[in-house]
């Protein structure tokens, strides 16, 4: 129970790896508000988690909303007493255009960091994770046949967004870290959630992802969940800055 009595929020907790988190967060012993845009799916996270026994709420989130963060993270603080977690990971892929895919996948997080940062050095300190990505890390191989001229133009907008939440993390890691608050990142791999639907129902581009991966094989939701548990533990107490690739390898080739 690595995060007994700890108090959680999770935003994107309705589907995908923040689903897998909260339920991870709950196995471990946490409280989860459970935060998401479709707020009927973070209310079914929070209801799935209580029938187990667990203690969630859930808000509907839109974490381009300034005041909606805010409202998110006193409200996980009137409902659970305190805030020990912000797990930033609400995102979304290059499909809705450029501006519209930095607003939520960079804006977003610094929304969380911006606010829950500070909220949470006042009151003694906590652990922040941020949802990056391997391609904010290194560049993506062309599916083959694409074409070298981009015709879409919310092309490289992904990774624009998750190398920004590269240095943002590292950032207010050393911002924060001498108040009490780590700030460190996931760099999941590709991974079997609706985000990467498109690709695996074409046989063709599944198994081109697949062989990107040195381990032969998408990562699953709850791998990453383990890791984001992990960081935001006390076991983690002395790791603040870190970027931490959860990608079966594909960043070691």
């Amino acid at each position: 129970m690595i995060l007994q009595g700890k108090s959680t929020l999770i935003t994107g907790a309705g589907s995908g790896i923040g689903r897998a988190s909260a339920m991870r967060f709950h196995q471990g012993g946490a409280a989860v508000m459970c935060a998401d845009i479709d707020g009927a799916a973070a209310e079914d996270t929070a209801n799935h988690i209580n029938q187990l026994g667990g203690r969630a709420e859930s808000i509907r989130l839109d974490v381009t909303d300034r005041d909606g963060v805010i409202k998110s993270l006193h409200d996980t603080i009137d409902a659970f007493g305190k805030l020990d977690v912000l797990f930033n990971n609400a995102g979304v892929g290059s499909g809705p255009g450029w501006e519209a895919t930095i607003k939520i996948n960079l804006e977003g997080v610094y929304n969380g960091l911006y606010y829950g940062a500070e909220l949470m050095a006042e009151r003694g300190g906590g652990s922040i994770i941020n949802t990056a990505s391997i391609l904010g890390l290194v560049g993506m191989t062309p599916f083959p046949g694409e074409p070298i001229v981009p015709i879409d133009y919310g092309v490289g907008a992904y990774q624009a967004s998750k190398g920004a939440v590269v240095m943002l993390t590292r950032q207010f890691a050393v911002m924060y870290g001498g108040r009490g608050v780590r700030v460190n990142a996931l760099a999941p791999g590709f991974i079997v959630t609706p985000m990467t639907a498109l690709f695996r129902e074409v046989p063709e581009a599944q198994k081109f992802l697949v062989d990107l991966h040195p381990m032969g094989r998408l990562g699953q939701p709850e791998e990453i969940a383990n890791a984001a548990a992990f960081l935001a533990s006390d076991q983690a107490s002395f790791i603040n800055g870190v970027i931490l690739p959860v990608d079966g390898g594909y960043t070691a080739r």
